[in-house]
């Protein structure tokens, strides 16, 4: 026997303490509202989806769709199963926002949370609870800077707000970390991890990263401004956004259809 071959039959991963570990998913789409009167653009507005608590702890609390890895799968493989148990969506990719792993954010023991974006391009989605979800929805975003580094996160759904408060700790590597002052009756510590998501989202789609996810195969450059000044949370003016977008996209030889709307141009991603 080798040495170590030696070394492994003797070692005893039962003599160190281990965590248990999770994952949790924000889960994006634009959803839009259609203006009354067809002569004005459609009202678009960033969701998040989640999912009510069927047991303790936070037994009745809105959360991520998320939970335990499995021995054997991968957390990136745990994340898509969660969300597909708890909602019944399929999301097509993920993109990691880190860990959190402070010692007391789960009063079950000591449980480290993967923490992953994903984005549904369509708004013509339709979420079913499931799993130990009682319920799950799509919550309208507003996440505001109210002085240099107090934000406020608020989530609504018909007559549900959800409104969290948080302090801006850190910034590395383009990830902002928050600690909670209110958890706004958020789970866990799901209010930071949302919080983060939404930063990380905004400064992907500053150089255009991200905001084509939210989109179909084609598009028009009003609906492609349109997706990044609802991530972003700003109004550009359209000439300087043509001008910045020109390198990323390219042009079609389709139009759009519909009564009422002067045919536009429709382009895809460069």
């Amino acid at each position: 026997m080798s040495e170590e071959s030696s070394f492994l039959s003797a070692y005893k991963l039962s003599d160190y303490e281990r965590p248990s570990v999770t994952a949790d998913i924000v889960v994006l789409r634009l959803r839009t509202e259609d203006s009354e009167n067809y002569r004005q653009n459609s009202n678009t507005k960033l969701s998040l989806l989640l999912i009510k608590r069927g047991g303790h702890p936070f037994k009745d609390c809105w959360a991520l769709p998320g939970g335990f890895l499995n021995p054997d799968e991968t957390i990136e493989q745990c994340a898509l199963r969660e969300v597909e148990e708890e909602t019944s969506l399929k999301p097509a990719s993920l993109m990691s926002i880190g860990l959190f792993s402070e010692p007391k954010r789960d009063p079950r023991g000591w449980i480290i949370s993967n923490a992953f974006v994903s984005v549904l391009g369509s708004d013509k989605v339709e979420q079913q609870s499931g799993d130990d979800a009682k319920d799950a929805q799509w919550f309208d975003v507003s996440f505001e800077q109210d002085n240099e580094d107090i934000f406020h996160l608020n989530l609504s759904y018909r007559d549900t707000e959800l409104k969290a408060t948080l302090k801006e700790e850190n910034s590395d590597f383009g990830m902002t970390s928050f600690s909670i002052i209110d958890s706004g009756e958020l789970a866990f510590d799901h209010a930071k991890i949302i919080a983060k998501a939404l930063t990380a989202l905004r400064n992907s789609a500053k150089d255009f990263e991200v905001i084509f996810d939210f989109l179909p195969e084609k598009f028009t450059l009003t609906e492609l401004q349109n997706v990044q000044e609802t991530i972003m949370n700003i109004s550009i003016l359209s000439a300087n956004f043509r001008r910045k977008v020109a390198g990323y996209v390219e042009e079609t030889d389709e139009y759009t259809q519909g009564a009422g709307h002067r045919p536009a141009k429709l382009y895809k991603k460069r």
